[in-house]
């Protein structure tokens, strides 16, 4: 068997991905801090966004709470939780990579983590429960 020198050989070409494959492959191999914020602030949301969907059938209904109508204070309280949370919640269960060491670090990019992924998730928390579920329950 002969062995030929690196030099003689033939590149070999790695067939190229489409984007939709390359965006799929990101999809399922994310990394975990990122998957953990998605996740707590996603959790927060969906709790509070059942409530909210409860007390605005509610509402719609005719049922006469105490307090009046204060869905707009609802939301707007809604959001301020679930960006908070979202906050708090990946500062402490994400930690910053150490490289070989043992010692836990966090910082305020981990909660800018958790805001930055609870802001797109509050908002289509809403409107999935105020377009498509809040249809099927009034």
């Amino acid at each position: 068997m002969s062995v030929v020198p690196p030099s003689e050989q033939r590149p070999t070409t790695v067939p190229r991905r489409s984007w939709i494959a390359i965006r799929w492959r990101q999809f399922r191999h994310a990394p975990r801090p990122v998957v953990r914020a998605v996740a707590s602030s996603l959790t927060v949301a969906v709790v509070l966004g059942l409530a909210y969907l409860a007390y605005d059938v509610a509402l719609s209904r005719g049922a006469s709470l105490p307090g009046g109508d204060l869905r707009s204070l609802a939301v707007l309280g809604f959001i301020v939780v679930v960006l908070a949370s979202g906050s708090v919640v990946t500062y402490f269960v994400v930690p910053q990579p150490t490289g070989s060491g043992t010692r836990v670090v966090r910082s305020a990019w981990s909660a800018a983590l958790g805001f930055l992924a609870a802001l797109p998730i509050a908002y289509l928390v809403l409107v999935v429960e105020g377009q498509l579920l809040k249809p099927l329950l009034v």
